[in-house]
């Protein structure tokens, strides 16, 4: 099992993210460090962690690809993906997961809203846990997984799924959160959830609301794709014709 920290500007957080991950679980751990200019990777380096660094920034989906690949290379039979905040998205949530990693569990996201309103006491703002709700509601009822949210940023990946989806097609930005969900569902990969904590009343990184908005509508889009693909009129380089 192995821990990769996303990071970009995340040097005031990142000894908080650190001293949350439950180390006695994971057997490498290292940060992706995504052209911060404020010395995230030194801070990393403090805290005796291995750190990649991409000069310049590669995006959030860029980053994520570089260290799904990296943790491969390392042997991985599973990635855990932790944010540098390490508040939106509780790392402790990796405790949930072991079992469901024990059972061979293609791929694990944690979800803020398997406890109800939980996220919203913890200071979510309301009009992102609505625009989330809703969502969510759509990506359910056509991808068919049984998850209450699907746009989260704790996932545990497991080697299965990604050497079977092709995942360096998606996108560089944050819509690859979303397209891995959706590739996941068109393979036939089996997908669960536990709860994660997300903490919004301490500093974290968040996507600018009119980031957020984009990244909604273009989800509609690889749901569509998703949709023609699965009835073999229309394949993409994310959603290819050769299937399992």
């Amino acid at each position: 099992v192995v821990a990769m920290v996303l990071s970009y500007n995340c040097a005031r957080m990142l000894s908080r993210a650190y001293d949350k991950i439950p180390l006695e679980l994971l057997d490498d751990l290292f940060v992706t460090d995504d052209g911060s200019d404020d010395g995230s990777d030194v801070v990393a380096r403090q805290l005796g962690l291995k750190v990649i660094r991409h000069e310049p920034n590669r995006g959030y989906g860029g980053n994520v690809k570089a260290g799904l690949a990296h943790a491969l290379k390392l042997g991985a039979d599973y990635v855990v993906e932790i944010h540098g905040d390490g508040a939106q998205f509780d790392p402790a949530a990796i405790r949930h997961t072991q079992p469901l990693m024990d059972k061979g569990v293609d791929f694990i996201l944690g979800s803020r809203f398997v406890r109800s309103r939980e996220a919203l006491a913890n200071g979510m703002p309301r009009i992102r846990y609505v625009a989330n709700r809703g969502l969510s509601f759509f990506d359910r009822l056509i991808l068919q997984l049984p998850l209450s949210e699907f746009h989260t940023g704790f996932r545990v990946y497991s080697r299965k799924m990604l050497e079977t989806n092709p995942f360096e097609s998606n996108s560089d930005d944050y819509l690859l959160s979303f397209q891995i969900i959706a590739q996941a569902a068109y393979y036939g990969m089996t997908v669960a959830e536990v709860p994660v904590v997300a903490d919004y009343k301490n500093e974290q990184t968040s996507h600018k609301l009119s980031g957020a908005m984009i990244y909604a509508v273009a989800t509609f889009g690889t749901l569509g794709s998703y949709l023609l693909a699965q009835r073999g009129l229309r394949h993409t380089s994310i959603f290819p014709g050769r299937r399992l």
